[in-house]
């Protein structure tokens, strides 16, 4: 394939890349907060994590600094496309390639990567010759809603954009395995945007609850703006200590009981 057939294709896939993950941004972020806070905002009342409202203001810069990351993002899939189509990259497209068991196992890893990827550069950028410049966006919002979920600064959506090309630079994968790991990308972070905690009140008290985090672990951290790095697993805070002290309280809080007793 010529360089120019290259550029043109890589050119072309921007404005498609940012139309495709915006198209998922809106539909797990809208139906996050259609049915939590409309639909079942009633109900769920007492599921509520914090008591300060969200204002149709805050809201719409949410939104509007999302759609600017979405833009980065196209600009990231263009410069993959180009890097895949010049084969620099250990991206497949046949499945029977490595079978079905890596098809699963690749998804798994990635996430993996992920969320080391995210703990270290998320902790980094709340240094403070980093954090005004790269992180404060997404600190606007102290009580964020689901339309937080891609609300950061420009700076910031290019190294959340990273973990795309670490991926395929490092780990055969397939594209449709590359897809369902977006999926869970976007609807993790959701659930941690969207204002409600709808894990079960022995989650945290269970092995899965040591492991996997909850939408009051990172409420409290754009509560507290510290604490609480890490994205999918709690492991990485266990390790290094860097668990809020009162994460184990705010979640019995989240969910209605004065204090989880016994859990250490």
């Amino acid at each position: 394939m010529s360089l120019s057939q290259r550029l043109t294709y890589a050119l072309l896939a921007i404005p498609g890349a940012t139309i495709e993950r915006g198209i998922w941004y809106l539909t797990v972020a809208g139906f996050a907060w259609l049915a939590l806070h409309l639909v079942f905002a009633k109900s769920l009342a007492n599921r509520r994590i914090s008591d300060k409202p969200m204002t149709f203001g805050q809201m719409s810069w949410e939104f509007l600094y999302s759609l600017r990351s979405l833009a980065v993002y196209g600009l990231v899939g263009g410069f993959m496309v180009f890097a895949v189509t010049s084969g620099w990259t250990r991206m497949y497209f046949r499945i029977e390639r490595l079978g079905w068991p890596w098809f699963f196992l690749s998804i798994g890893i990635t996430v993996l990567i992920h969320d080391a990827y995210f703990y270290w550069t998320h902790r980094l950028m709340h240094h403070p010759r980093l954090f005004r410049v790269m992180h404060h966006t997404h600190h606007l919002s102290t009580n964020p809603s689901p339309w937080a979920a891609y609300s950061f600064s420009t700076w910031e959506a290019f190294v959340q954009a990273g973990i795309a090309p670490l991926v395929i630079f490092s780990l055969p994968i397939h594209p449709l395995a590359f897809s369902m790991f977006m999926l869970w990308q976007i609807s993790f972070n959701v659930l941690g945007h969207c204002g409600y905690e709808l894990f079960p009140r022995w989650f945290v008290r269970s092995w899965c609850g040591r492991i996997l985090n909850t939408a009051t672990h990172h409420a409290q951290h754009h509560e507290s703006n510290r604490a609480n790095f890490s994205l999918y697993f709690n492991y990485w805070d266990r390790l290094l200590g860097t668990n809020h002290q009162r994460y184990e309280e705010r979640f019995a809080e989240a969910v209605g009981e004065e204090r989880i007793r016994g859990f250490r």
